[in-house]
């Protein structure tokens, strides 16, 4: 194993953070590593990984990064929110970062809630619901991403040993 391979393996790793963590790209650094992996011409126990399949992989991960800012506004407005439950979402979270993971997902939906209720000036109920599809296209997001990140870290290990 070279540097080149122990690097994508590093980027696949902090690509699987980064679909947790807002701000860190997670599917592009993973792609990264796959095409550090291509790069290097490292077979590992399998054929060499094929420009065909690392195409394939940017348009997969290009998808999955589009999707994960459309996503969440759609749960969000399916649930009756607005904006301002997104945007409370986001904040949310970004403060729960500081008591990870519970705070990740109580920030997230309280988060919403409070966006909604005082900024958007909507009843508790219609609050409720609107926190609930925006934590819901958060989770939606994450776990694209995670997914994501995951088959191609597979993909790095197995082309890298």
């Amino acid at each position: 194993m070279d540097v080149w391979c122990i690097f994508a393996i590093l980027l696949g790793l902090i690509g699987i953070v980064g679909s947790i963590v807002p701000g860190l790209p997670g599917p592009p650094l993973s792609w990264v590593g796959m095409l550090l992996i291509y790069i290097s011409g490292t077979k590992g126990g399998a054929d060499p990984l094929s420009l065909k399949a690392l195409l394939i992989w940017l348009a997969v991960v290009t998808l999955v990064t589009v999707l994960d800012y459309v996503v969440p506004a759609w749960f969000t407005k399916v649930t009756g929110g607005h904006k301002q439950a997104s945007t409370g979402a986001i904040i949310g979270l970004f403060v729960g970062m500081l008591l990870p993971p519970v705070g990740i997902i109580a920030g997230s939906l309280l988060g919403a809630f409070l966006g909604e209720l005082l900024f958007a000036d909507r009843g508790v109920w219609d609050s409720f619901k609107a926190s609930i599809g925006a934590f819901l296209g958060f989770i939606s997001g994450t776990g694209m991403k995670l997914i994501c990140s995951g088959i191609m870290l597979w993909q790095i290990i197995k082309y890298a040993i």
